[in-house]
């Protein structure tokens, strides 16, 4: 089977798409299939080319999968004639060097976001005669909505619908990242066939074992209990709501709040922190992907917030702190916060919270037994529900047969 991978995000990138689409490609390589990669010059989410890279045309290797890197115009502002073009050159670079470097394929799997990527897609799997697997893992344009970057109505709104529905009507197969996605899908489209292909976590990668008691006290500073975010500093997330519960928590020498990550947000929360001279909260940059299981297993609770409900979201954070048997303290509602409560791998407070945040915190800082069965259920959950190989393993079973037939 050759199967080509079309995202606009991929490693040495940071980040959810990333690590899970490069995933899912080594895992097609695994069993036997050829797996071609079409991604950007990587530039996320600091909106700057990374060392090495640049230029129109790349071509390398990746966990034995071929991978294609293509002009982007990379930048991190957020404003709508930067975002377009960031997006749209993309689309157009992909779309023009896939016509002539692509050769037969049987399926084209397309990640949205970005929206506009189903239209080199549609292309590619048109002049590749390959079926069309369109992934979301992000419902736009209905998040960009509530995130306040599209006014409903406009009429970039009005296009961005048309454009959704167009991909998934094009499409052989919408896959998508969580229950909700598929439901909301299923609801506006009731004929289209699904694939629930779930985010999850290699528990073999991430795991006890990784736990540093070295990197502990470097994080620490002194500090016993330490309290991790590591993931993008977005608007979506939400981070001013743990500053505000820091705020409440001076009392609690032992609690260290550590912020690991970079994105658009970052500079104005480290100010807020400063302004607010908070002692028990520190900022570092993102680390490389090999690091991430040593910090999270290092971690005595996975801190995961949103900032507003959005349909479908489900913060890859939390498979990750199933995984090494960490503890998860969410700030959210729907589909995550019932995967917590179902699984009881920690606790969920409300959204924009403070309070309730801090009196969380409390309780897990002051009870060690609970930290520990909170996540002993996690990993049990991460062995059996949201293990990745199991996880892929279905969708390479589903695509076989598809191609059998």
């Amino acid at each position: 089977m050759r199967l080509v991978i079309l995202t606009q995000y991929y490693p040495p990138e940071m980040g959810a798409p990333q690590a899970r689409l490069s995933e899912l490609a080594k895992r097609f390589v695994a069993r036997g299939h050829e797996v071609t990669v079409v991604t950007a010059m990587p530039n996320y989410p600091t909106g700057k080319i990374h060392a090495g890279y640049g230029g129109l045309l790349r071509r390398e290797e990746h966990y034995g999968a071929r991978v294609i890197r293509t002009f982007i115009y990379p930048t991190q502002r957020a404003d709508f004639l930067h975002r377009l073009s960031n997006y749209f050159s993309f689309v157009f670079s992909s779309a023009f060097f896939g016509t002539f470097l692509l050769g037969r394929t049987d399926f084209i799997i397309v990640e949205s976001p970005p929206l506009f990527l189903g239209l080199a897609g549609y292309w590619l799997s048109r002049l590749k005669r390959a079926r069309l697997i369109f992934n979301v893992s992000d419902l736009w344009p209905d998040s960009v909505v509530r995130l306040g970057k599209l006014r409903e109505g406009s009429r970039g709104h009005r296009c961005s619908l048309w454009l959704e529905k167009f991909c998934y009507g094009k499409a052989w197969l919408v896959s998508g990242q969580s229950a909700g996605i598929l439901q909301d899908i299923r609801r506006r489209f009731p004929s289209m066939r699904q694939f629930h292909l779930s985010n999850g976590v290699d528990p073999k990668a991430f795991n006890q074992s990784h736990r540093s008691e070295q990197l502990r006290q470097e994080l620490g500073k002194g500090r016993s209990c330490l309290a991790i975010y590591a993931g993008l500093h977005g608007l979506a997330q939400g981070l001013d709501q743990i500053l505000a519960a820091a705020d409440r928590l001076r009392d609690l020498s032992e609690l260290a709040i550590i912020l690991v990550g970079d994105g658009p947000e970052k500079e104005d929360l480290q100010r807020q922190a400063i302004a607010m001279q908070l002692p028990n909260v520190q900022f570092l940059p993102a680390r490389p992907r090999g690091e991430m299981a040593a910090l999270a297993a290092s971690a005595d609770i996975a801190l995961v917030t949103l900032k507003m409900h959005l349909p479908g979201a489900v913060p890859s954070k939390i498979y990750e702190a199933m995984g090494v048997g960490v503890p998860v303290l969410l700030v959210a509602d729907g589909e995550p916060a019932e995967i917590i409560r179902r699984t009881e791998c920690g606790l969920v407070t409300p959204m924009n919270d403070a309070a309730a945040l801090a009196e969380a915190l409390r309780k897990l800082v002051a009870d060690p037994a609970l930290r520990r069965t909170c996540g002993e259920n996690g990993r049990r959950a991460a062995e059996t529900e949201f293990n990745r190989d199991i996880i892929v393993s279905r969708f390479i079973d589903y695509l076989e047969k598809a191609i059998a037939c």
